[in-house]
């Protein structure tokens, strides 16, 4: 999905994948890796989209060949993701219950006259930055993008301003409630 730019490859629709589609997985590097997550949500990274017929007999046939290391794998991603779910129990991001306890008051600065709060409505990571002190923007703008159970939740300027401050990095643990970005209302 890339509801912000429109992707050639996507054939105009704000999705990719489509019914049969087959999907290769190979190894990148670290820094290929930190290239694709930047260039892909901005539509500048080349896609290798191979057309091809799927014959349903060979693809059976794979399937039997391959059973055991199914298998293996299916076995393998249930434990990863046990894993992750114990991790994300012990860190809060489980369940989201809208009466969790806002941040405590006085953790963050209060607001200033003429300033309005960008707060965090779920617990997570911090994802992507996309604004910086000083920087205008309109009303709709992403401002930042959080990470919370493998999704995106993009928080989105409330109103044209400027913005005065960034309260947190990428990477950083977020609070749900907490305030992390800061803008100034323009008149």
């Amino acid at each position: 999905w890339n509801r912000y730019h429109e992707v050639d490859d996507f054939g105009g629709k704000p999705w990719l994948l489509r019914f049969f589609d087959q999907i290769r997985f190979y190894p990148v590097s670290a820094e290929e890796l930190i290239t694709i997550r930047r260039d892909f949500p901005l539509g500048r990274y080349p896609l290798r989209i191979e057309h091809t017929t799927l014959k349903l007999a060979e693809y059976q046939q794979f399937l039997a060949d391959e059973a055991q290391g199914i298998e293996a794998f299916r076995a393998h991603q249930q434990g990863a993701f046990n894993a992750e779910r114990e991790r994300w129990i012990a860190n809060g991001q489980a369940h989201f219950d809208s009466s969790d306890v806002l941040a405590e008051e006085g953790e963050d600065a209060p607001l200033q006259p003429g300033q309005a709060g960008i707060d965090s409505p779920i617990s997570g990571n911090l994802w992507q930055v996309n604004v910086e002190p000083g920087q205008p923007v309109r009303e709709g703008d992403v401002l930042v993008v959080l990470e919370s159970m493998k999704m995106e939740i993009p928080l989105l300027a409330s109103q044209d301003g400027v913005v005065s401050q960034v309260r947190v990095q990428p990477g950083s643990s977020v609070r749900a409630g907490q305030c992390v970005v800061v803008l100034e209302k323009t008149a």
